[in-house]
């Protein structure tokens, strides 16, 4: 039997009718395709980058913006608290800014005095520590005592100083800005409502967008109120060390312990590096300075593994992975100031990612178990 002639020995094979055509047409949608998908990438990273230059050329005026958000968060939930007591509205906003106007001006002139206080004697500190240093240095050897000279040589106190008072001075004018944002965000407050609805143009779409915001407001004020009290209690017990040792800057430490028990973590750390180097400064002396080293670790240990886990362990359902990554980005991005924001922000990004469907990936993967929109247990809730 004789093969077909399409079949034949050094004889092509002759297309189908038609079959090039489409095979081309499939090949131009899958360039096409990808050519949208590379275009789509290359214009979200120059979106990204964009983004990135404009968190850190106003990153002054956008910090401000964010702490004024976080202020009026926790007052809204104090006026509607007024409004169920048949307080008037505009009595009730009233107080609040008072409040806020006294308890911020009062925040920073204490904050700046307590850091002339530290730049006052850090001169005579300075020098004790060093004299402290030789002589345990003295005890390990030239080699170590070379060494922890070279170390100490290289850290510069004095920028360090002039940096922090620096810092400090701009906490005057944050605090006026921050009351001015504030004060427009509440003659607003009664439109808002209005204006995500004509915004949406769908009342069941505005609903949703106001039970975000209200979802997000419950979980940041919650766990700023809650770790408020943490960080006051830690800071009382330190200043509580401090006086029964008979030390001086007991108010700066504690000062400082409350405000660095905001970082996640590293601010325990950082407050206790700092508390034992300030003792070691005063007294020079090894045992004491291990007496109060050692309490105070034993504060910051119990209270960030005992209190803190078992109060706020239900309120943020964040990822420790998550928490560590948003400390590294905001901390790079706003400096310190990023790192005390970073919670809030992680919680209103999990939040906001776990409404839209193409990023609750991203949300799931923020979360603590999986489970985003998840809310704390009924006993939890403020």
């Amino acid at each position: 039997m004789r093969p077909k002639p399409e079949t034949w020995p050094g004889r092509a094979r002759r297309p189908r009718p038609g079959t090039g055509k489409h095979e081309g047409t499939r090949l131009d949608g899958r360039d096409s395709h990808l050519s949208e998908r590379l275009q789509t990438g290359f214009l979200g990273v120059i979106a990204f980058g964009l983004i990135l230059f404009l968190l850190v050329q106003a990153r002054f005026i956008l910090i401000c913006l964010v702490l004024a958000i976080i202020i009026f968060s926790l007052t809204s939930d104090a006026i509607s608290a007024f409004a169920r007591l048949k307080v008037p509205n505009w009595l009730a906003t009233t107080l609040a800014l008072i409040a806020i106007a006294v308890g911020l001006l009062w925040a920073a002139t204490a904050v700046v005095a307590q850091v002339n206080e530290v730049v006052s004697t850090s001169i005579v500190y300075a020098d004790r520590a060093q004299a402290a240093l030789a002589r345990l240095s003295q005890r390990w050897g030239p080699n170590v005592q070379e060494a922890i000279g070279t170390f100490m040589g290289s850290i510069d106190f004095a920028g360090w100083i002039r940096s922090a008072a620096a810092q400090a001075s701009n906490l005057i004018s944050g605090s006026v800005l921050i009351l001015t944002f504030v004060g427009f965000m509440f003659s607003e407050r009664i439109w808002f409502p209005i204006k995500i609805e004509r915004l949406t143009g769908d009342p069941d779409q505005a609903r949703q967008v106001l039970e975000t915001v209200h979802k997000i407001m419950r979980r940041v004020n919650r766990y700023l109120v809650v770790k408020a009290a943490i960080s006051a209690v830690t800071a009382a017990l330190i200043w509580t060390i401090f006086r029964v040792q008979g030390l001086d800057l007991a108010g700066a430490v504690a000062m400082l312990t409350f405000i660095l028990n905001f970082i996640p973590t590293l601010g325990s750390i950082a407050a206790t590096v700092i508390t034992i180097a300030m003792v070691l400064a005063q007294t020079g002396d090894p045992a004491v300075t291990l007496t109060v080293g050692g309490l105070t670790v034993a504060v910051q240990f119990i209270i960030g593994n005992v209190f803190d886990p078992m109060l706020l362990g239900q309120t943020l359902r964040l990822s420790s992975f998550g928490i560590v990554l948003s400390l590294a980005f905001w901390g790079v991005v706003w400096g310190i100031a990023g790192t005390f924001l970073a919670v809030p922000i992680m919680v209103a990004i999990m939040i906001v990612c776990a409404q839209i469907p193409w990023l609750r990936p991203v949300a799931i993967m923020l979360s603590q178990e999986g489970l985003p929109e998840q809310e704390p247990p009924s006993g939890l809730r403020r």
